[in-house]
Parts: C-alpha cells; sequence; structure tokens
C-alpha cells in the first residue's frame, strides 16, 4: 500500500530520482576532467546526486571556494533543498554558502539567470521531471501543470521538453540530461521538441537503458551529452550510443531532420517510400457482432481473444452463412504485435491454423492491441500469395529490427527474457503491409519477389528495387545492364527465372 502511494505521489510530482551510481558510471568519467572549467547547475537536484559527488574531487580544504563558484542546484522541493544542504555541509562546505548556492524554486517557471553571471559557462547536468501532457490534463492533481505549456510553449508535450527549449533559450552550452527516450524514439510527442532543439545542439554521445532503472516507474530513459552548435542548422546528426541491456552493447546513430531526428527512423522511412502504387487494404478484428449477424450452417472453429484462461485461448464453435464463412477462412494470417521473449514468438504474420488450430479470431468483448489480432485484405489472396505475403512481412521485419536494434517498436517490458519484448503498431504492420506490391505486379514480377523471399535475400527485396524495377523490368524500361548493374541479386533471380530454374 505504501509502495502505491508513494509512487502515485511521485508520478504527480514527475519526479523519478536518479540512482547514485548512474552518475559514478556513465557521467563522473566524462566531467572529472572538465570539473574547474565550468559551473556545474542542476535546476531540478532532487537529493543532489549529480552535482554534489564533484565535491569529492576537490580536497576537502579547497572545497569551499570550490562550491562558491562551481556549484548551483535548484529544487522546487523544500524538503530536497534541505537534503542537498545538509549533504554539502557534511561535506565542508559552510551552512550559509550552502544555502547561497542551493535554493528553493520552481525553475520550469522563474529561470534562474543568475546561473549566467559568471566568467565560466555552464554546464546543466539534471534529471527533469517528466509527464506528459495526456497525464497532466486527465488528472485534477496533475492540472495546475497546464500552465508550463502556455504561450512559448504550446505544442511541447512533456515536462521534460520544458526543460530542454529552456536551457536553449538561455544559450547553454552543455547538458547532460536524463530523460524518457521518446526523446530519440518517439514519434508525436516528441517530433516538436527535436525539430526545435536539435538545429541548435548536437549529441555528443547517449546511454540508451533498456532495462529498470528507477524503483517507482519503469519509464524508458536516454542519457544524452549535448553540445550546443556554433550556429543553428538543420542538418544529419551522427552519434555513438551505448545500450544498456541484457548485453551492453555499442551502435551509431544517425538522426536525419527529414524524419524529425527520430531515431530508428529506416523502418518508415522504407514503408513511406516503398508504398505500393496500389496497396492491399487492410482491416483488423473479427467482432462478436459480425458473427452474430451472420448466422447459418457452416462451422467455423474461432479462438477468443478475450477468452484467455492463463495457458490458452477459449476456442467455440459458430455456425454463420456462407459469405462471413468463406471470408473468415479467405483470411487466415494474424498479427502479433507483441513479442512472447521467445524466439519462435516474436511480433508478425502467422497462421491462424498453424498457431490456434482455428479459423478465425474473434473479439468477444473490448480490443486489445496486444492479442492476437486477425488481419482481413482486399482483395483476398490466393493461399500461395497469403504465404508469400506472411514470409516477407517478416524477413523485412525482422531485418529492420536487426539493423535498428528494434528501436522503431514499443519497448513493451523489461524482463529476463533472451532480448528486451517491443510491441509493434498496428500503423506500422498496415504500413509494411501496404508495400507488398502485389496488385502492381505480373505473375512473373510475383515469381521472382516470391524466390527473392525464399532465398531470404533482403538486398534484392529492398536496396535492389523490387519496388522500383520489378514494375519495369519486365516492361522494357531497363537494360539488362541497368538491371544487372542497379541489382545484382535481382538481376541473378531473373536470370533463374527466365531459364525456368
Amino acid at each position: 500500500m505504501a509502495i502505491s502511494v508513494e509512487r502515485k505521489r511521485r508520478r504527480a510530482l514527475g519526479e523519478h530520482l536518479t540512482p547514485a551510481q548512474l552518475f559514478h558510471d556513465y557521467i563522473l568519467p566524462e566531467i572529472a576532467p572538465l570539473r574547474t572549467q565550468y559551473r556545474w547547475v542542476d535546476l531540478f537536484a532532487g537529493k543532489g546526486d549529480l552535482i554534489l559527488p564533484l565535491l569529492e574531487l576537490v580536497p576537502p580544504p579547497e572545497r569551499a571556494d570550490f562550491f562558491r563558484e562551481h556549484i548551483f542546484m535548484y529544487d522546487i522541493q523544500p524538503e530536497m533543498v534541505e537534503c542537498c544542504v545538509q549533504r554539502a555541509i557534511q561535506m565542508g562546505v559552510p551552512e550559509l554558502l550552502a544555502r547561497q548556492n542551493i535554493r528553493q524554486q520552481d525553475t520550469l517557471a522563474h529561470y534562474p539567470t543568475e546561473i549566467l553571471n559568471s566568467t565560466l559557462p555552464v554546464y546543466h547536468i539534471t534529471n527533469p521531471p517528466y509527464l506528459y501532457l495526456g497525464y497532466i490534463v486527465k488528472h485534477p492533481e496533475t492540472q495546475p501543470y497546464l500552465r508550463y505549456f502556455e504561450g512559448v510553449n504550446e505544442g511541447y508535450q512533456d515536462l521534460y521538453q520544458i526543460a530542454l527549449i529552456n536551457d536553449l533559450r538561455h544559450g547553454i552550452p552543455r547538458m547532460a540530461y536524463i530523460i524518457p527516450s521518446n526523446f530519440l524514439f518517439g514519434f508525436s510527442n516528441a517530433n516538436k521538441i527535436r525539430d526545435d532543439f536539435l538545429p541548435f545542439y548536437r549529441i555528443q554521445k547517449a546511454i540508451v537503458f533498456e532495462r529498470e532503472l528507477f524503483e517507482y516507474t519503469g519509464v524508458h530513459v536516454v542519457l544524452c551529452f549535448f553540445e550546443r552548435k556554433e550556429r543553428p542548422v538543420r542538418e544529419p546528426q551522427r552519434f555513438e550510443g551505448l545500450k544498456i541491456a541484457h548485453n551492453p552493447r555499442r551502435r551509431c546513430y544517425s538522426l536525419s531532420p527529414s524524419s524529425h531526428y527520430r531515431a530508428g527512423s529506416e523502418f518508415e522511412e522504407f514503408t513511406v517510400r516503398y508504398r505500393a502504387k496500389r496497396p492491399l487494404k487492410v482491416g483488423y478484428y473479427l467482432y462478436r457482432e459480425t458473427v452474430d449477424a451472420h448466422p447459418g450452417e457452416f462451422p467455423l472453429r474461432i479462438v477468443d481473444a478475450n477468452g484467455f484462461t492463463g495457458k490458452e485461448y477459449c476456442q467455440h464453435l459458430v455456425y454463420v452463412d456462407e459469405t462471413l464463412f468463406n471470408r473468415v477462412r479467405a483470411n487466415p494470417l494474424f498479427v502479433r504485435t507483441l513479442d512472447t521473449g521467445t524466439m519462435d514468438g516474436r511480433a508478425g504474420l502467422y497462421l491462424i491454423p498453424e498457431v490456434f488450430g482455428a479459423d478465425g479470431i474473434m473479439v468477444s468483448s473490448a480490443p486489445y492491441r496486444t492479442h492476437p489480432i486477425q488481419i482481413f485484405l482486399e482483395p483476398t489472396l490466393p493461399h500461395e500469395d497469403v504465404l508469400l505475403l506472411k514470409d516477407y512481412f517478416n524477413l523485412l521485419l525482422e531485418h529492420f529490427r536487426e539493423i535498428t536494434d528494434s528501436e522503431f517498436m514499443t519497448t513493451y517490458k523489461y524482463s529476463d527474457s533472451a532480448y528486451t519484448r517491443k510491441y509493434l503498431g498496428l500503423s506500422q504492420a498496415k504500413a509494411l503491409i501496404e508495400t507488398f506490391p502485389y496488385l502492381d505486379m505480373s505473375d512473373a514480377q510475383r515469381e521472382i519477389l516470391r524466390q527473392a523471399v525464399r532465398m531470404k535475400d533482403v538486398e534484392s527485396v529492398i536496396t535492389a528495387g523490387l519496388h522500383a524495377l520489378l514494375r519495369d523490368a519486365y516492361n522494357g524500361e531497363f537494360s539488362e545492364g541497368a538491371v544487372r548493374e542497379a541489382s545484382p541479386s535481382v538481376y541473378r533471380i531473373r536470370t533463374l527465372f527466365d531459364k525456368g530454374d
């Protein structure tokens, strides 16, 4: 009960205190060599774990002088301010000086410009409050925070974004922010802050935490080191990131202004660029109301998506008319939006008869996007082409998961699984299906695609232009040399097909 109350209190404040070890492991090694070159500031200081440990690097007789010029801390909560003051006193800072440089203030609403009154540049290290606008609007206890999003701040979506843009407006040269990872990977909830902020700042490096970090929340966070550019410019950014998960690993990130500087945008860029000229129409869910509206004599074995017993889904035998019977049987695919944690249970397209031994999946009450969801395509496809779509979809999905480390998907839950479990959005599944150029291809072109998918030749399916070239290669618009140069894999598959192999 006490944990639940504390979790609710912290959620209302947007407060998630920084684990002390995070500073020592990931921030201190970066800033220790610079400790005399900057004025170290935390405008959301909490217990002081992101600034006060710097005093440990200073000999005790010199700590008061160092503190006077180099350390400034603020927090909106008086108890946090008092905690920081007492810690500073214990480290050898006179109380009067501690209370001078550690103050209570709402720094989101009133930026402390006195931190700029020095020949020393400011380095802001902070774990600001995070609370997204959608939550603030819905809860009476947080609605006073709506004032932060008025005027020049209209359009931002989270408290941490107000903190970032305040630093930008005051010209802070360097910052280290612990913020929700949606800053890098989010869509509409972070597009504006990235578009406004990153023309002025470059990300030097980032630490992405794919494991639970805070005691009272599972929010996913990233530690970003920012440096202000000499002049604002909208240009691509590249930086190195360290991902802390089951096995820490490094990877390079590339952010493009055309994708709102969103990391992991390769998937979205592909689905936009290679959307078929005449995409298949995609629909989701077989509702109980639909089944009830089509009584008849044709038997369907139906999985109840809302009837999970703990081990498996309940099944029902229903009798429907011929129209619904044929429609359900002609659409045997379902989308698994959520990784199960096993390698053979990852998100993707699967066959209902193979997985469930049934004909369809029915929603008997409320639809949930984490349930298995039957897909309905228009026009319906022959069974061999249903299989082609399934394999095509899963091949490309796994390819983009590999090259982006699944970062275009939403992290569902940190666990002890072999990989970090992810969620594939229904809009993402639809977008990928719409790149399947089924209606734009001749039978011959479709067979080339089938060969490429069977060979798991992603280069042929993506970079070679099986979406661009296949429409034209058999229409005489590309010479043999042009096809060979544009895509050796397409040329090889096409040659095999022409030979009847």
